[in-house]
């Protein structure tokens, strides 16, 4: 083959093609690593959110108990629940649908204990007019709002990360590395409203 005047051979216009096949390839799984990394780090924010969650629960229990004892059934039942979501241990790389629907399934058990510790709550007005737990309950809504943002980012990483990984040609180059699609939190009828933790009432 002859480009201006020159000879050029058909193997080194093969090589060229190639390398530029190679060349993209390789930026392209490195966009895909980089995504990833975001999905694992952004994930960690949600764990360390659900964490402090978990972390303010015996501080909770403890003072729920001095003016609550015969509420035993209600406070075991949030200890329990509290127990199970401390066992709960995913491997952001080894994120899977069901892994995640496992970690939900626990977290909603565990809101689902706090809810009903909050009801019984309200028949204690000497408990609601306590610092102590008033300051827990200030940081029990705070950290509510931040699960909640930190769910919808993670869903926003994951997005992103789903598109390289769903997109051709991206998406053989990504069958090969090994890029499956990552889950999403989803969203519960209600669940965009943070658990009432408000005892003042």
């Amino acid at each position: 083959m002859k480009i201006a005047g020159r000879e050029i051979s058909t193997g080194l216009i093969i090589g060229v093609v190639l390398g530029i096949i190679v060349l993209w390839g390789v930026v392209w799984n490195n966009g895909t690593v980089d995504a990833d990394n975001d999905v694992k780090s952004q994930w960690g924010k949600v764990e360390s959110a659900y964490q402090r969650r978990a972390d303010l629960i015996p501080a909770l229990v403890s003072t729920v108990k001095g003016y609550a004892k015969h509420e035993s059934s209600v406070l075991i039942a949030v200890t329990e629940a509290r127990s199970r979501v401390g066992q709960m241990n995913i491997d952001p790389s080894k994120l899977t649908p069901e892994a995640l629907q496992s970690f939900e399934q626990n977290q909603s058990a565990l809101s689902a204990s706090l809810g009903k510790l909050m009801v019984v709550m309200e028949q204690y007005p000497d408990l609601k007019a306590d610092q102590n737990f008033l300051a827990l309950q200030a940081q029990l809504e705070g950290t509510e709002n931040r699960i909640n943002t930190e769910r919808n980012r993670f869903n926003e990483f994951a997005g992103e990360y789903n598109k390289r990984v769903q997109k051709i040609p991206g998406k053989l180059f990504n069958m090969i590395a090994g890029f499956e699609e990552k889950p999403y939190f989803a969203s519960k009828p209600g669940a965009d409203v943070a658990p009432t933790v408000d005892f003042s009432k």
